[in-house]
């Protein structure tokens, strides 16, 4: 059984006992979360597609932490300008591990 979610502006296949990482959450490690936007929902080869969302489909979820992932470098250059800009991001991130998909 698999399930596609949304959270954060994009779209994650998960599983149970599933571990990922997604774009930062308001919540606390160790709480548990409640995900209603389920586009997919596979069950032994039964497909429930959503317009958009399945309804009453949920993914509950177990936070287990917060991080920060790998720094990239942003570099802008403006050619016969001798014009540049170096600039560094650090996207934030909230592990999740789900816990269970309920249809």
């Amino acid at each position: 059984m698999f399930a596609i979610i949304e959270t954060g502006g994009k779209q994650y296949r998960v599983e149970e006992g599933l571990e990922l990482n997604v774009d930062l959450l308001k919540a606390e490690t160790g709480d548990n979360l409640s995900i209603d936007s389920v586009l997919l929902i596979d069950k032994d080869g039964e497909t429930k597609i959503g317009e958009p969302f399945v309804q009453g489909a949920k993914v509950e979820c177990e936070v287990l932490g917060h991080a920060r992932g790998k720094k990239i470098v942003v570099f802008h250059k403006l050619a016969k300008k001798d014009s540049r800009k170096t600039q560094g991001h650090r996207q934030d991130y909230t592990k999740i591990k789900v816990k269970s998909i309920t249809a």
